[in-house]
């Protein structure tokens, strides 16, 4: 099976399986997904989601969470990684979001990338999910999928978002990323798939006899 055949058979499958994903994090509007996505760096959707119902209580907007003090940001999310960093990143977009965007999240990769603690992941995902532009962020599910999927080198997370862009039809991206994410999940995990255990793995590659060794992020 050709890489492209490969691909074809992974959107069947996962639009059968996941029809209609959803957003993993929780939130009502660009600025509560930008700010639950930068929460989410080196933690699990479970645990963001967790603690932003009080901290979007607190400060549901960009103007009411500039005016909460760095700490009480921190009091909100102290149970994630990177809490400290997390909180004043936070603290410094809202304040960035009041006085430069006029309140508003911007619906560029380029001033996304440039707010404290956004890198072009966290733009991807808002720019797809909270503005319906195609982009295809990468995570740690996607990046081993793709390698144990044969449709990546897994060289770096730019190459796996190029190889994948080149692959999937670009109306199916912002759809894409989300049910590769929860397939990942569900059925192709970091130690309970290792390239031939799981339905996907063993339909795309069933003569496949060895482990594949996934380059990480």
């Amino acid at each position: 099976m050709k890489k492209r055949e490969r691909a074809a058979v992974v959107l069947e499958r996962l639009n059968a399986h996941y029809p209609e994903p959803p957003i993993p994090l929780d939130h009502s509007d660009p600025f509560t997904l930008l700010t639950a996505v930068l929460l989410s760096a080196q933690c699990t959707d479970k645990k963001v989601n967790e603690v932003t119902p009080a901290l979007f209580a607190a400060g549901p907007t960009p103007e009411a969470m500039a005016a909460l003090e760095e700490s009480e940001i921190l009091s909100h999310i102290r149970q994630l990684g990177l809490a400290k960093t997390k909180s004043r990143n936070v603290h410094k977009l809202a304040h960035i979001l009041v006085n430069v965007h006029a309140g508003q999240v911007p619906a560029s990769f380029e001033e996304l990338e440039a707010l404290p603690g956004v890198g072009h992941k966290t733009a991807s995902v808002v720019m797809a999910q909270a503005f319906g532009v195609p982009a295809f962020p990468v995570d740690t599910h996607i990046h081993r999928l793709a390698q144990r999927w044969g449709l990546s080198s897994g060289d770096s997370v730019a190459q796996t978002e190029k190889d994948l862009k080149s692959l999937f039809p670009k109306d199916a991206w912002n759809r894409l990323h989300l049910q590769i994410i929860f397939y990942g999940r569900d059925h192709c995990t970091a130690r309970g798939c290792d390239g031939t255990v799981c339905p996907l793995c063993r339909e795309l590659y069933p003569r496949r006899r060895q482990p594949v060794e996934w380059k990480k992020p």
